[in-house]
């Protein structure tokens, strides 16, 4: 049987991210099939000048390398998701979208909620807008979604949930596409995560803040994230959210487990704008209508009646939440050494 990827026409809207660079990777080893194409969309020249390079297994080049990336299976485009005619450019050949593109820094959201609004939902109803308007015979778009759109508080979570709600309306306005989602929670190592602020906090010799001695957040690695896409992919219907079954952590035992035993001090700073102490992966309201899907997922169905069809399983009852998935801190250390154990290694070395 041919792969999942076999073949097709693929683009990642904000591939450059550290969440996009890893689905690239996984994306041509061909792992899943060979693509025919696969095209990072980015507006930032600078971090796809220097994935190119890598790709190419080159430490350095001159400008010439940019004209031959038609030719090449891994392709690179800049445009902006908030630009309606670049969003057109950019998905018009695809088979398959990862929309993979975001504003996810909750501080940063806060200070400037309207960048947010811009790129994490007029990005998502531009790649509606173009399917629909232009009938594109795009087969799938993945969006790529957070923990924080799940009763949300903060902006980032805000525009999270709304841009789902926008992907799984275009199963409506595009039905010869399938709109699917994944949600999932904080990625270990990714840029900005609570890992690599603790461990440049400890290779500086400390101290390592901590917002709250209560805080807890589900943990997976970006392979595990890609991983709840590409089940996705395999096996959503229309309009369904992918849920990974996380596992969670108190972040002082996650400091404490990266510490060790060195002398570095921990400092409460008080909880960020627009900061949650506990994360929620499915509410009480989504429980009703979410299933328990394919390959060990949680099937979160869409709430639009046209969408939602019958299903013979019973719904979920009660939130999945961070505060109810603790790792003891022995799990933690076992989970962190299983999954990270080059990065913990190297920065404990440097440090």
């Amino acid at each position: 049987m041919p792969g999942l990827f076999e073949g097709k026409r693929i683009v990642v809207t904000g591939g450059t991210g550290s969440l996009g660079q890893v689905l690239t990777r996984r994306l041509m080893t061909g792992v899943e099939g060979v693509p025919e194409s696969v095209t990072v969309f980015s507006r930032d020249e600078a971090k796809q000048h220097y994935m190119r390079l890598e790709f190419m297994q080159k430490t350095a080049a001159t400008d010439e390398v940019i004209f031959q990336n038609s030719r090449q299976r891994l392709k690179f485009m800049i445009g902006d998701v908030r630009d309606y005619a670049s969003m057109v450019r950019g998905v018009k050949d695809a088979d398959i979208v990862f929309a993979a593109a975001a504003l996810k820094q909750v501080p940063s959201c806060e200070y400037f909620p309207w960048e947010a609004v811009r790129t994490n939902v007029e990005g998502a109803e531009n790649l509606v807008r173009a399917i629909s308007e232009f009938n594109l015979p795009i087969e799938t778009v993945m969006g790529i979604t957070t923990d924080k759109a799940c009763k949300p508080v903060n902006v980032m979570g805000m525009t999270k949930a709304i841009q789902e709600r926008v992907y799984i309306n275009g199963n409506i306005r595009a039905p010869q596409t399938r709109f699917i989602a994944a949600r999932y929670g904080n990625v270990l190592a990714s840029r900005g995560s609570v890992v690599p602020l603790f461990l440049d906090q400890i290779a500086a010799g400390g101290p390592v803040t901590i917002t709250t001695a209560d805080m807890t957040r589900f943990l997976l690695t970006l392979d595990d994230a890609v991983d709840a896409i590409f089940a996705a992919i395999r096996s959503a219907a229309p309009g369904e959210t992918y849920i990974p079954k996380c596992p969670s952590a108190k972040m002082t035992d996650l400091a404490a487990f990266l510490i060790g035993d060195r002398d570095i001090e921990t400092v409460i700073t008080g909880i960020r704008p627009g900061e949650k102490i506990h994360e929620i992966l499915l509410s009480e309201e989504e429980a009703t209508r979410t299933i328990q899907g394919h390959e060990g997922y949680f099937a979160l169905r869409p709430m639009l009646p046209e969408l939602a069809a019958p299903v013979d399983q019973p719904a979920l009852v009660g939130d999945y939440s961070s505060e109810n998935a603790l790792m003891t801190p022995q799990g933690l250390a076992q989970f962190l050494e299983t999954k990270i154990p080059g990065i913990v290694g190297q920065l404990y070395l440097e440090a």
